[in-house]
């Protein structure tokens, strides 16, 4: 049997969450890849999977722009907001997408049709600026998401027959390699149509692609994905934690949330059981109470929910869903099914590796705090030491001072190295604290740099910590950079020099005040 259900899709979400128009060139890039482009990109032959420098020369006004789940999270929860007060326990897809049970609503509104409109109105108007929402209604979330592209209403009992015409490309899932290949093999089969998949015998489906296979058959027929797996897990499952004193920040609120998440996994892991939806609650100090479902296609990981919990709660934060600080944080898995496992590659290799190293380390920061584990970030910076930040693990991955952007002459963005940055190679070895040294010329007499950059001799010698002089073979420089001149307070000038001794060893070595110093050694 399948659920009627009502999905609400918005349109290249990720291009409308970061703020660009429909008729404005903009792609979305994840790994070098475009993720969702808008309807401009696309009108000058740009889409999903083409590499950066292939969208850039199909469109070359193009604005690219980075991929943030979490961004993208955080504006969705207005609308999501405003679809449940249509319908409640709406279940969140993915960003851009949600669903919820017609059952109810339809009736209290009169009818799919009269709650299609009842949704559409209350979505497309919740922002400031409206945004394109399409809605479909269907016998089956799959059947209901194919619905919602054509902005269609499927009568009951009639999603077999809507979904037989519709190339098998249909079952594409973005996350699931398993069903590229199996779309692949099938259009090679001949296999070209939702309803010749429909129509072929379902032992023989079963016996030549696995489960993968009678999943996609299920599909094609407009049956739910796993209404027969699913059940309602027993309340003891649910991990919550009591936040003292209450939580106001939303990092504060994560680290605690991959806690819970890490504690959920490993309890259900031990049941033989794997979560398919979460419901993740909050109550604040004023009393409010929040609730919100997430749905993933596969079994949610101890990462995968960290991860939707974090960006839930920056969306009731940045949604003005509330403003007093949290004080309880809970996770229940709404719905659960057996853990089959998952089939490795033929050529070996474990993709749940790099999910347990995440619960490991999430454990070693329960137990040591949030900077105990920390990874390096690339940024901006003319430094070789502020080109590099140490964010703590699980945080989003984003620069404090990102790289700059300029506007080239055909209009696009283009990332540019800092003015004044060292060019590559860089150093091997940055010291935290630069090393004191001194530098002197062939007289004995100590290198300065002038007020016009100039130096007042060429290096000879130099000493590093007090260990002794070793002969200059060769150096460059000096580069003298004037940082934040218009700030007295915080101005900064020097010069740096690139030197090599006669010992081998290369330095970057910084003058200021007439003091040097040893900043990075070359390997």
């Amino acid at each position: 049997m399948a659920t009627r259900t009502l999905v609400v899709w918005c349109p290249d979400w990720p291009v409308v969450a970061s703020g660009h128009g429909a008729g404005e060139p903009v792609a979305v890039m994840a790994a070098n890849r475009v993720v969702a482009c808008s309807a401009a990109a696309r009108a000058e032959g740009v889409a999903r999977g083409l590499r950066r420098r292939q969208a850039e020369s199909r469109c070359p006004g193009i604005v690219v722009v980075p991929h943030d789940p979490g961004r993208d999270a955080r504006a969705f929860e207005p609308v999501v907001a405003a679809v449940e007060r249509c319908g409640p326990a709406a279940e969140i897809l993915r960003p851009g997408m949600c669903a919820i049970a017609t059952r109810g609503p339809s009736r209290y509104f009169g009818g799919d049709a009269a709650l299609v409109a009842s949704v559409t109105e209350a979505a497309r108007f919740c922002r400031q600026n409206p945004t394109d929402v399409r809605v479909g209604v269907a016998d089956g979330r799959f059947a209901a998401e194919l619905a919602a592209r054509r902005g269609r209403v499927i009568a009951p009992g009639a999603s077999a027959a809507f979904l037989a015409p519709l190339a098998v490309s249909a079952l594409a899932r973005p996350d699931w390699a398993e069903w590229s290949e199996l779309i692949d093999v099938l259009v090679r089969l001949g296999i070209v149509t939702l309803g010749d998949l429909a129509a072929l015998p379902p032992q023989a489906v079963l016996a030549r692609f696995g489960a993968v296979g009678a999943a996609a058959q299920r599909l094609a027929h407009g049956r739910d994905e796993r209404p027969l797996a699913a059940r309602m897990p027993p309340p003891d499952l649910d991990v919550s934690a009591e936040l003292d004193p209450p939580a106001e920040r939303v990092e504060t609120a994560a680290f605690v949330a991959r806690s819970l998440a890490s504690q959920l996994h490993d309890e259900l892991h031990g049941r033989g059981l794997a979560c398919t939806r979460v419901r993740i609650e909050a109550e604040t100090e004023h009393g409010e109470s929040l609730s919100r479902l997430w749905r993933h296609d596969g079994a949610l990981g101890a990462a995968a929910l960290a991860e939707r919990t974090r960006w839930q709660l920056d969306g009731w934060i940045a949604s003005g869903a509330t403003t007093a600080g949290i004080t309880r944080l809970r996770l229940a898995p709404d719905e659960v099914r057996p853990d089959t496992g998952r089939q490795l590659g033929f050529w070996g290799g474990d993709a749940a590796a790099g999910d347990r190293a995440s619960r490991a380390l999430a454990r070693v920061q329960g137990l040591l705090g949030p900077d105990a584990v920390t990874t390096a970030v690339l940024g901006g910076g003319r430094d070789p030491l502020e080109q590099v930040q140490l964010v703590p693990w699980g945080d989003e991955r984003e620069p404090a001072r990102p790289e700059v952007m300029t506007i080239s002459g055909w209009g696009r963005p283009e990332r540019t190295v800092w003015p004044g940055r060292l060019p590559p190679p860089s150093p091997a070895t940055v010291h935290p604290d630069p090393l004191p040294a001194e530098v002197v010329d062939d007289d004995g007499r100590a290198v300065a740099v002038t007020g016009r950059g100039l130096a007042t001799g060429a290096p000879a010698r130099v000493s590093i910590a007090g260990a002794g002089w070793v002969d200059v073979a060769a150096w460059a420089g000096p580069w003298p950079v004037d940082e934040r001149w218009w700030d007295p307070t915080a101005r900064r000038r020097r010069a740096r020099w690139q030197v090599v001794t006669a010992d081998g060893a290369a330095h970057l070595l910084a003058v200021a005040g007439g003091r040097w110093s040893v900043e990075a050694t070359y390997d």
